[in-house]
């Protein structure tokens, strides 16, 4: 009897790999998604960009690399890191929506999502939500990295007051928070100011006039927009005698420092399996002095 009893618990131990094979940490990519869904604050929209990319969501996830953008640098770096989930914030394909059905015979495609399924990496997109939950995330890493918390006039994260400085000085002091980043910058380097707008990423030029003309902005910190649009619309506006000035980061500088604030907090959450952030840096190479 007793030798019955343990043969048929040997089978079923045999019998049921996935309980005794796998770790009790194990989880899949669809999984991690899943915790991201229940941690932030706002409901998860149906018309939305942050979806899975590439890949296997059902896949077992080794590790999870979180950047701004799934350029080949850092998927190179993220298998390395033996991570297979990569949590972007940006497009991976050249396009808001990721549409790859134009590339299929694209080279620089082609090689890249080879790379991609060669090593079995599952891309997530986090972009609209980790914007539309409280507090945006990308919002509350840039201005810690920036140091202007306490600058804050409301819970906006849109308005800061400073000590009245020249727009130089105070370029001069955003360059050192963003080393490597190549700042435009527009209007009178002599004029003083104290109030200063946020806008990361890239809303659009309407977004950056309405800030520029709420009645509080003088100087306007942004990642990116079109040169025929908020750049030329303050260069009027300074040449007309206003006091308006703007400073263009670039859009990896204005928000990069969000995706680094976003693996901090997924590991607030996700226990057992490494997070690891990796930083995309400036695209834009500087021009070598002889």
């Amino acid at each position: 009897m007793k030798q019955s009893a343990i043969i048929l618990l040997f089978i079923f131990i045999l019998g049921t790999p996935n309980v005794f094979s796998q770790p009790a940490h194990t989880q899949t990519a669809r999984q991690i998604v899943a915790q991201i869904q229940a941690h932030i604050t706002c409901p998860w929209s149906r018309e939305t960009v942050d979806t899975f990319k590439t890949g296997n969501p059902d896949d077992s996830v080794t590790g999870i690399a979180v950047c701004m953008f799934a350029d080949m640098k850092t998927l190179q770096k993220a298998v390395a890191s033996h991570c297979n989930l990569v949590i972007v914030h940006e497009p991976t394909f050249y396009s808001h929506l990721d549409k790859t059905d134009a590339l299929q015979n694209d080279p620089v495609f082609q090689k890249k999502i080879e790379y991609i399924n060669k090593h079995k990496l599952i891309i997530f997109r986090f972009h609209d939500h980790i914007h539309s939950t409280s507090p945006d995330g990308i919002y509350v890493g840039m201005i810690e990295k920036l140091g202007w918390k306490a600058n804050q006039t409301d819970q906006s994260m849109l308005l800061f007051k400073f000590e009245e400085q020249t727009l130089s000085d105070f370029a001069k002091k955003l360059q050192e928070k963003l080393k490597g980043s190549q700042l435009r910058i527009i209007g009178d380097p002599n004029m003083r100011f104290t109030n200063v707008a946020l806008a990361v990423g890239a809303p659009g030029s309407a977004s950056h006039i309405k800030l520029l003309n709420n009645g509080f902005t003088e100087v306007l910190v942004a990642g990116e927009g079109s040169e025929w649009e908020t750049y030329e619309y303050v260069l009027d506006a300074s040449m007309l005698g206003m006091k308006k000035a703007a400073i263009f980061t670039g859009h990896i500088s204005s928000e990069e420092a969000g995706m680094e604030y976003c693996a901090s907090w997924l590991k607030t959450f996700i226990s057992n399996i490494p997070i690891v952030y990796l930083e995309n840096g400036p695209s834009f190479q500087p021009v070598q002095k002889q």
